[in-house]
């Protein structure tokens, strides 16, 4: 499989024309993975845009691609969301991480009751952008057209409004519905909303919250998952019954 590099601008350029990457990406390029004059590369802008070409050269800070084809991917819909609250350590990035391979389409951070970690106004800019460079670079080694969106962190009565306009699916270990006996309807352009909680789980009262603005519990299986591990279990089952998959 060809190389795949990021662009930092949306993609205007087509077959015959050249394309040049600078910075860390060309950097990364020429200097980490080491690409040479004729070999077939790809490059995306995370907007739907994929381009295959070929090098035709190669410098420390500049690599010249001249496009061979181009192809534009349609914006994912339904969209798939995950709202992740934030865990000690490096979970919620490892999270991140994950569900960006997975294929998410929006993630966004979430100060539940019972999160360790707490995110004042610095925190929550430094968080959000340390959220997005582990989602570009995750997208960037899965080859998506698509990169997810980094929201800014939100509130459990945030999240409750949501659920208006939006199916919003709260993972619960005691729920009665298992996610994978849902009927997902591609069609259906909504949001799907998976909802991960903190090491310490969801509180009851915000499980009441959800409840009542018609969101619905849904459990993944017997066992009890990790924060980390959850979201991104839960977009794989999402994905095959989404027929993705």
């Amino acid at each position: 499989m060809a190389l795949h590099f990021l662009l930092d601008e949306p993609a205007a350029a087509g077959p015959g024309d050249a394309v040049t990457l600078t910075g860390a990406e060309a950097h990364h390029a020429a200097t980490v993975r080491r690409v040479r004059v004729g070999e077939e590369v790809t490059l995306g802008d995370g907007r739907g845009a994929r381009l295959t070409g070929r090098v035709e050269s190669v410098a420390p800070r500049e690599v010249i691609v001249r496009v061979e084809r181009r192809v534009d991917a349609a914006a994912p819909s339904p969209r798939v969301v995950l709202v992740q609250a934030l865990a000690k350590g490096d979970r919620d990035e490892l999270a991140v991480q994950a569900a960006t391979e997975l294929g998410v389409d929006e993630i966004v951070p979430w100060q539940a009751s019972r999160s360790v970690s707490r995110w004042d106004a610095a925190k929550a800019a430094k968080g959000r952008a340390r959220w997005a460079t582990i989602a570009r670079e995750a997208a960037k080694q899965a080859h998506r057209a698509w990169l997810p969106e980094i929201s800014e962190l939100t509130t459990t009565r945030a999240l409750v409004q949501r659920a208006a306009a939006s199916l919003v699916l709260v993972l619960e270990p005691t729920a009665a519905d298992a996610l994978s006996t849902l009927e997902l309807d591609a069609a259906d352009a909504r949001d799907i909303v998976l909802v991960v909680g903190p090491e310490g789980g969801i509180a009851a009262d915000e499980l009441e919250a959800f409840v009542a603005g018609g969101a619905r519990l849904v459990r993944l299986g017997d066992t009890v998952l990790r924060t980390s591990t959850a979201g991104p279990a839960a977009l794989a089952v999402v994905s095959t019954r989404l027929g993705r998959w």
